[in-house]
């Protein structure tokens, strides 16, 4: 019973102080590095690893349905902002030609007094 107590003990200090474990592998044939492998392992609480700045499943939208979401509108909009982009859209010039030809034709149908001159 000692020994799981021990045990729990070892468990919680690691959990509370946290561990990093670092290290490099690398396959080398004849000089010529092939493979590096970086290990970088921390085993600690969520606590504590909040409280030393590791928070990356907070983002990660894999792991975040939330983060997922807005990634996924994020992209929308993007989609958007492209195509509002690349439609044609009438320039002011071309549009106020159009309202000048509109609004001739409803002076032609406008019937005029007797005392306006045309």
């Amino acid at each position: 019973m000692s020994q799981s107590t021990s045990l729990a003990d070892l468990l919680e200090r690691v959990l509370d102080k946290g561990v990093v474990i670092a290290g490099d592998i690398t396959v080398l044939v004849a000089d010529v590095e092939l493979l590096t492998i970086k290990i970088r392992l921390l085993v600690a609480s969520v606590d504590k690893a909040m409280e030393i700045g590791v928070n990356w499943w907070q983002n990660d939208p894999y792991l975040n349905t939330r983060v997922k979401q807005l990634v996924e509108h994020n992209r929308e909009l993007e989609q958007e902002v492209a195509a509002l982009r690349n439609a044609t859209l009438p320039t002011v010039e071309t549009r106020l030609d159009a309202l000048e030809t509109q609004l001739e034709k409803a002076k032609a149908k406008t019937p005029r007094k007797k005392s306006e001159k045309p």
